[in-house]
């Protein structure tokens, strides 16, 4: 069972709602939910550069739970990339994410 967050993270500002394969109109299309957290994470370990450590701090969570966000992250743009999804950034707050379930669009 999930819980919710007992942290309020701290995350990047990003621009831009989704990322899919040209040509590929989105009805036809599945797609991967990616988390504020889990951008946020891609953007200070892979972007940035940053050890976890100080990406953790930066965020104001645990080394773990960075460690986590960033694992999730890569499994999901993975999976978008050798599953030909496409990739929804969504900035809401990852309690309504876990109630919906990620939903899968056919």
């Amino acid at each position: 069972m999930v819980t919710k967050r007992k942290i309020q993270r701290k995350c990047v500002d990003f621009d831009g709602n989704i990322f899919k394969p040209q040509a590929i109109p989105m009805k036809d299309i599945e797609y991967v939910n990616l988390t504020k957290e889990e951008i946020t994470a891609i953007y200070y370990a892979d972007y940035e550069g940053y050890r976890q450590v100080k990406s953790a701090e930066l965020m104001g969570i645990s080394q773990a739970s960075f460690s986590r966000d960033l694992a999730i992250a890569h499994k999901k743009i993975a999976s978008a990339l050798f599953d030909v999804k496409a990739l929804l950034f969504v900035k809401e707050p990852i309690e309504k994410l876990q109630e919906e379930n990620t939903k899968v669009k056919k």
